[in-house]
């Protein structure tokens, strides 16, 4: 299976030049979406917005995540098979070179690249060297809280120190990168202008103030913008290394593609010709205005449906917008309909193209051992998918902490973007709901509760809070922490069972809390599902794995993994673990999975609620105890 290559560009927007470089399509969404840094062979890239994209991409079709995000649909970046780029005309999405600042590893000049210099399929070579050895991009960039992003100013550095009037008085930007044995540090590397041979080290640069005590300022803008597209930055700009995690957070939305609810099912194809129409985004922002029948009539002439049917669509779609913040109810109301159809006992018949599931169950016996019996009393549902479809849409970035919404970058920085770059995937997976009554009386134990409020409060405190709550909701239950750390210790223990490795399958967790008084339904299960960038996306493995007898084998072995790590007692430290101390008992050893798999980072784990330990009694526990007892059995009979 192949999920094909994308050709990206290099130089400026308004001149872009056909340099085309190799990326995967998904890549184009995260982590090489727009705002993002990508380095191939030693060069440095980073994609800019939609607008380098022109009318290229492949539409993708997600009425329910359109709907909710506020845009009329979604492209893929244009496949290019491998080996027919020099024959084709389609392009792929802009990349630009950054940083401009370059150094030569063998002479340590530094050079400003400029954009007119680009040659194609050629990276940016030393001049002056013999063999011209290729240019290396600079380690270190300036960016701030509101997502600007630029090149350091290293002229301005390289003097900030200057001792004598000749040295204060120097513009030229004539400057050598050098590297001293004197140590490993940041110390042992400096910046040097070899004509009036100011210099300053690197250390230090990476405080919070130390670019606005040399007089740099934010350049209010992102790499790939014209200047006049700049703003006036107040923030204070901050140098950090161009690959380290805080430079791109990208905001990224997904939904499984599902059938639509059987009442639905005659207008449904109505209703996305008219949410495609080139006029649905003004008539939504209309409003009741006397424009608004004349496009209603202009609407259902070109669908082919009644004026009547397109204002109720308009109607409920306002409803639907107005009732609720549209950041909680894009997360909350997809799913919301996802829980519905893996739980539906019609989902089977309602299959479709791109959504086929079957309810299995565990296939326990009466006669089974006790640690099965107990297991099954704490599973509900097992539901297979043998195929689904994901759409992933990215709808922008932020820079230097992951604050929310407001100081996010959107995809289309100048104006509001009418569509979202975004990539559909095909796959399968298991879903597996729990016993509802179980889980609320092992949340009730006051010893649980007490564990989770330690968690809670770190959460309050993390920077992280705002994108994390859209998965927990307004609380976080002990279901959620301990679904979570299930669904991965699931994904390990399929890494090795169904064919895929780790990398490859991701989860979804549905233990979302609701706000007081809300009718949702109350949610608990995980969905563990692979998805490729073709068209098949299946290899049958993971449906193989959730049929029984083989789901209850891997359950046990996992439950059975989860009971120790080879980091203990430093893993198990009741005081937190990673990154604001949001996670307990859970590390690399263990636990944590490569960052395609999970939903929010690596976040919110913890063993001791799935298997408990002597103060804190874990949902799984009495399961663990009784296969231990079986096990002993087993050993000692003659």
């Amino acid at each position: 299976m192949s999920t094909g290559n994308v050709w990206s560009r290099s130089g400026g927007r308004d001149e872009m030049k056909d340099i085309r470089r190799k990326v995967r399509r998904t890549q184009t969404i995260t982590p090489f979406g727009v705002g993002g840094i990508i380095d191939l062979q030693g060069e440095s890239f980073v994609a800019a917005d939609i607008r380098s994209w022109g009318n290229q991409g492949d539409p993708v079709d997600s009425p329910r995540l359109a709907r909710k995000l506020g845009v009329r649909g979604f492209r893929s970046a244009a496949v290019i098979p491998s080996g027919k780029a020099q024959y084709v005309s389609r392009r792929g999405p802009g990349y630009v070179r950054f940083p401009r600042w370059l150094f030569c590893p063998k002479c340590r000049v530094m050079t400003l690249w400029r954009h007119e210099a680009e040659q194609r399929d050629k990276p940016p070579r030393c001049g002056r060297c013999p063999n011209s050895p290729q240019l290396a991009p600079m380690r270190f960039i300036q960016v701030c809280r509101d997502g600007h992003m630029g090149d350091v100013d290293w002229q301005r550095w390289a003097h900030s120190r200057a001792e004598g009037h000749d040295q204060r008085q120097c513009r030229v930007k004539s400057l050598k990168f050098v590297a001293t044995p004197d140590s490993s540090g940041l110390d042992a590397l400096k910046v040097m202008c070899f004509v009036c041979g100011a210099y300053r080290t690197l250390e230090g640069i990476s405080q919070k103030h130390v670019l606005k005590q040399i007089g740099v300022r934010c350049s209010g803008s992102q790499p790939w913008q014209n200047p006049d597209e700049g703003s006036d930055c107040e923030e204070t700009p901050r140098a950090a290394q161009r690959g380290a995690s805080n430079v791109y957070f990208p905001l990224v939305h997904s939904a499984i593609e599902i059938p639509p609810p059987s009442d639905l099912d005659t207008d449904d194809e109505a209703a996305r010709r008219v949410m495609a129409h080139s006029m649905w985004e003004e008539l939504i922002e209309t409003g009741d205005a006397p424009a608004t029948d004349v496009i209603v009539k202009h609407i259902a002439k070109r669908c082919d449906v009644s004026a009547e049917f397109v204002e109720n669509l308009w109607r409920a779609h306002t409803a639907d917008t107005s009732a609720r913040p549209e950041v909680n109810s894009a997360i909350e109301d997809l799913s919301i309909a996802e829980w519905a159809a893996f739980t539906s006992s019609e989902s089977e018949k309602d299959s479709t193209a791109d959504f086929a599931v079957r309810q299995v169950g565990l296939g326990t016996h009466v006669d089974d051992p006790v640690s099965l019996q107990l297991l099954h009393h704490r599973v509900g549902l097992v539901v297979v998918a043998d195929r689904i479809r994901e759409v992933r849409a990215l709808e922008g970035f932020s820079r230097y902490e992951s604050e929310g919404r407001e100081r996010l970058v959107s995809v289309n920085p100048v104006a509001r973007a009418q569509w979202l770059p975004a990539v559909e995937s095909y796959g399968e997976g298991i879903f597996i709901s729990f016993n509802e009554y179980a889980l609320r009386e092992w949340e009730s134990s006051a010893a649980v509760l007490r564990w989770v409020e330690g968690i809670e409060g770190n959460l309050e405190a993390s920077f992280q809070i705002e994108r994390l709550r859209e998965k927990t909701g307004p609380r976080l239950l002990p279901r959620f922490v301990m679904l979570h750390t299930l669904a991965h210790q699931f994904i390990r223990q399929l890494s090795y069972d169904s064919g895929y490795n780790a990398a490859s399958l991701r989860e979804r967790v549905y233990a979302r809390s609701h706000p007081i008084g809300s009718q949702n339904p109350q949610q608990a299960g995980i969905f563990i599902y692979t998805a490729a960038g073709d068209s098949e996306g299946t290899l049958g493995g993971l449906v193989r794995q959730g049929m029984p007898p083989h789901l209850t084998d891997t359950m046990i072995r996992l439950l059975e993994s989860a009971q120790w790590c080879s980091q203990d007692p430093l893993c198990a430290d009741p005081t937190g673990r990673s990154l604001a101390n949001l996670n307990r008992a859970a590390c690399h050893a263990c636990t944590l999975l490569p960052e395609t798999c999970c939903e929010i980072g690596n976040t919110l784990l913890d063993r001791i609620l799935l298997i408990g330990d002597g103060q804190v009694e874990g949902f799984f526990r009495p399961v663990i105890q009784a296969a231990f007892e079986e096990s002993a059995v087993a050993v000692d009979a003659p």
